[in-house]
């Protein structure tokens, strides 16, 4: 491999800390025994919530064996790297994403059982992987406080290593922002020389720069990101929205909330593990999901649903309060099967937030950030729609089907290639992006996935109007 790859082997322990973790260098891609497909551009690693997305395409273009050698790599990585990582590289070794492997394993095994080769061992194996990835989520530091609920967390501490260019020239912008919005007395900001590295440094004695080069200010002038700050970053990548202001400006308040979609797709691991646990013949275990799902739906409905307002927000367990934040993870619910016949009424009724010339938009508020407004993304769309469908409303459905679908053939006219996000205000592919990663990468996996799975459950005469366009 390292003569026919041209790349440098090394060998990691058997069992590896945190802390060794975060002392690997340089940087590496982790090996998977398995091809798998990668997002695009500088995504060139397998990732976690990517590929549900990505399988989903793959299984409806038939390449059953290869989106199955994809989730074998997940149960590699379980195996070998302590869960599913957030991509295959030795700097995500404390951090997940959302967790989609009970879906994942349910898709490849319908399939299965339509080519007629369902194996009720592999099926065994894989609910025992499916268990292990869920537990995780439900201990330790992925503990919402005392709400029974789970968060985002990861385990290491200050920077990410895996912003393209400097680092610290995205979390010097962070800091001057909350200088500017906040002032010097900000609980995001601690002084040069506390506990938060100083990659962040800002200076007072210049508050109209946020750049390097601040030697002359004297050290109690010079402010870097509070270590909590850091830790809600690293939550916020998690979590995949990447960068949104929905956590708290740059989401730096993460690791304090229970989050919609992150339980919503335990919610549904734990009905899926209820149905593959029925499968086996497992009927203890099935009565312990049923039992496990009933439990933290009740308590989803106590912390997230606003009959107000008639959506699901997230709960700050910190503050005890429920957020205000309007985002496009209210479907998650829908989707995941917990929301009654009345909410997601609610739910469904209240699309016009959301609803615009070219589908779904993540939230209202412009923070200039990729997952916050104007923009609109493929998976999102995906549950969303099928979220509707679940629960009747199927002109809804329909008609953001095709609003999305026929954006994204407008734009594949045009430059050839799908993208990462689309702006869905201006029904455009150019994004304008301030708040963190500013391209809009082409490829793009999830787009692809969807893209199928959703021209393959909209009804004929939506099809054939796409393919008149």
């Amino acid at each position: 491999m390292q003569k026919r790859c041209k790349v440098r082997l090394a060998h990691l322990p058997a069992k590896i800390t945190e802390d060794e973790a975060s002392q690997i260098r340089p940087y590496g891609l982790l090996y998977l025994p398995h091809p798998y497909d990668v997002p695009g551009g500088q995504f060139n690693e397998m990732y976690g919530w990517d590929s549900y997305f990505i399988i989903r395409g793959l299984l409806r273009d038939h390449r059953l064996d290869f989106a199955k050698g994809m989730l074998e790599n997940f149960f590699y990585e379980i195996q070998h790297y302590g869960g599913v990582l957030n991509g295959n590289r030795t700097y995500y070794l404390g951090r997940s994403q959302p967790p989609f492997l009970s879906s994942m394993i349910l898709a490849v095994y319908e399939a299965d059982q339509v080519a007629g080769q369902a194996d009720s061992s592999w099926l065994e194996r894989a609910y025992r992987f499916a268990v292990q990835d869920y537990e995780q989520w439900n201990q330790g530091t992925h503990r919402a406080g005392d709400t029974g609920l789970s968060r985002y967390f990861d385990e290491g501490q200050g920077p990410v290593p895996e912003i393209m260019g400097d680092p610290s020239n995205y979390y010097r912008g962070v800091a001057h922002f909350f200088l500017m919005h906040e002032g010097r007395q900000s609980p995001h900001l601690v002084k040069a020389g506390s506990l938060a590295g100083l990659d962040s440094e800002v200076w007072i004695c210049d508050r109209g720069s946020s750049e390097a080069g601040g030697s002359d200010c004297p050290a109690a002038d010079r402010l870097g990101l509070s270590a909590d700050s850091y830790k809600g970053d690293r939550a916020m990548r998690e979590s995949g929205f990447d960068v949104s202001f929905r956590f708290g400006p740059y989401g730096t308040e993460t690791h304090h909330f229970a989050p919609v979609c992150l339980n919503s797709l335990l919610y549904k691991t734990e009905t899926d593990l209820e149905r593959i646990s029925n499968m086996l013949g497992r009927n203890e275990d099935a009565r312990r999901w049923t039992a496990k799902a009933a439990e933290r739906r009740e308590r989803m409905l106590k912390y997230f649903w606003d009959k107000g307002r008639k959506l699901f927000f997230d709960y700050n367990f910190e503050t005890g309060e429920r957020s205000s934040y309007e985002y496009a993870t209210t479907f998650y619910p829908l989707w995941a099967g917990f929301a009654s016949e009345e909410q997601a009424g609610a739910v469904a009724a209240n699309l016009p937030l959301f609803e615009e010339p070219g589908g779904l938009v993540m939230s209202r508020y412009e923070s200039q950030a990729q997952w916050d407004y104007p923009y609109g993304w493929a998976p999102i769309h995906l549950l969303a729609i099928e979220g509707l469908r679940r629960y009747g409303y199927n002109r809804d459905a329909d008609r953001i089907t095709e609003k999305f679908l026929s954006m994204v053939l407008e734009n594949f006219r045009t430059d050839h290639t799908l993208r990462e996000k689309y702006n869905v205000v201006t029904r455009s592919s150019e994004t304008h992006i301030a708040a963190g990663y500013s391209q809009n990468v082409t490829g793009f996996g999830w787009t692809n996935g969807v893209f199928l799975e959703l021209l393959h459950e909209a009804p004929v005469e939506l099809v054939e109007r796409l393919r008149r366009e």
